[in-house]
């Protein structure tokens, strides 16, 4: 199994820590916007979640392996 690449467009973030609250291993909040802890991680629901319920899709998640985009589905 390939690890995840998380990514966040911090241009794009407002702010809203929606990731944080679902997956605070993975992402934290500096200077009022999301930033990952780590670029790359084990697989984990928690960084789909946080993806997938981000209001303004700021945040991907990638194979490391392939490059194909995991979350947010398009």
């Amino acid at each position: 199994m390939s690890d995840w690449t998380i990514a966040v467009d911090r241009t794009a973030c407002i702010g809203a820590s929606v990731c944080a609250n679902y997956a605070p291993d993975l992402f934290e909040l500096k200077a009022g916007k999301s930033s990952p802890r780590v670029s790359t991680a084990e697989p984990d629901k928690a960084a789909l979640d946080a993806a997938e319920t981000c209001p303004v899709s700021a945040i991907t998640v990638h194979d490391s392996r392939t490059g194909a985009l995991l979350a947010p589905e398009e």
